[in-house]
């Protein structure tokens, strides 16, 4: 999963939803930790932005 900035406008709705917590807000800026993530999709289906995507 790859958090792409420009369209982000950091609602913050995929940190809540990450059954893992593999998401956070750095710096104004969100990341994902790609060692915890599962890659399930539900950041992504939940962004309003379409701001998240697969690599």
């Amino acid at each position: 999963m790859e958090i792409i900035s420009e369209k982000c406008n950091k609602c913050l709705e995929c940190i809540e939803v990450c059954p893992v917590h593999a998401i956070s807000e750095n710096n104004n800026l969100i990341v994902i930790d790609k060692e915890i993530c599962l890659s399930c999709g539900c950041c992504a289906s939940v962004c309003p932005r379409n701001a998240i995507e697969f690599e």
